[in-house]
């Protein structure tokens, strides 16, 4: 295998991913990821001790520990074109040795856990709920520009999601991936499981409609509709299904939770967004700081 090159892995003067703007030393094997910058403080507000802070563009990282449980938490920004950025640079940071551009014979798999805000498309789902994405369904392209291959399940789950939606009539084909078994199993009773449709916008992608009409005025009630094996979509967002495929194929272990602030069957939003997103980032650290 050859050396990777300068111009496709970017490391800067300092030794640190360009992106990113870390070390490998400077990441921890834990990985919280938030869309808004302005939260990583309020994650590393927990931690018991800050050992490393690093900021570039949206992307800003405080490493630190709760108890003996080191962990990182790293702001993503909006939308899957980050989250590319993201995956890759954090595998390269772990599976790629920066002084002789060589992939890592031995390779490393890192706990990424997404912490994020969704809507829902479910009435009897009330807002400021925590949910666990157990699939997420793309509805972006950004997993069909690798090779990648679903599971028997995956397969079945999408094929049943192509036919009840219709998307391809739109020129739209989605992907799917699976949350980490291992991971979702410590988030039980207090969390709705189920599946995350990942949608490339916030307006039409996600049915809203403002002054511009939608091409598919129909996709809310698709969302809220399907259901397979007693599985249903309980929320959409923009990042987690990105996560769950790049992560699969570079062997990382993935897990989403949200929060669920609006309740568009409902038409209702939160009263108190700040404290549900709190109580989110307090609980999943608890169970994060108990894993072993």
């Amino acid at each position: 295998m050859q050396a990777i090159d300068a111009s496709e892995l970017i490391i800067n003067e300092r030794g640190r991913v360009y992106h990113l703007d870390l070390a490998p030393e400077q990441l921890a094997s834990t990985v919280i990821t938030v869309g808004s910058p302005d939260r990583v403080k309020e994650v590393s507000k927990h931690f018991d001790r800050i050992t490393h802070k690093a900021q570039h563009r949206e992307f800003i990282t405080h490493t630190g520990n709760i108890g003996a449980k080191e962990i990182s938490v790293i702001s993503s920004g909006i939308g899957q074109g980050n989250i590319d950025i993201l995956m890759n640079e954090l595998d390269a940071l772990v599976n790629i040795d920066f002084k002789t551009r060589m992939v890592k014979d031995s390779k490393k798999a890192l706990s990424i856990i997404r912490l994020g805000t969704c809507g829902t498309p479910q009435k009897d789902i009330p807002v400021d709920s925590m949910i666990v994405s157990a699939y997420g369904i793309g509805l972006d392209n950004l997993l069909h520009y690798y090779k990648h291959t679903n599971n028997p399940e995956e397969s079945f789950i999408l094929s049943e999601f192509q036919r009840h939606t219709n998307m391809e009539l739109k020129n739209i084909t989605p992907y799917i991936a699976e949350a980490s078994i291992s991971l979702r199993k410590h988030f039980g009773h207090e969390f709705i499981h189920g599946i995350t449709a990942t949608c490339t916008g916030f307006y039409a992608p996600q049915g809203r409609t403002l002054r511009m009409q939608p091409s598919m005025p129909n996709l809310l009630d698709a969302l809220t509709t399907f259901s397979v094996r007693d599985t249903r979509v309980v929320n959409f967002e923009m990042e987690t299904a990105a996560i769950y495929g790049l992560g699969k194929l570079l062997g990382h272990k993935c897990m989403s939770v949200c929060v669920a602030l609006a309740n568009r069957g409902n038409k209702t939003f939160s009263k108190n967004p700040d404290a549900a997103i709190e109580h989110m980032i307090k609980h999943t650290l608890e169970t994060i700081a108990q894993m072993s």
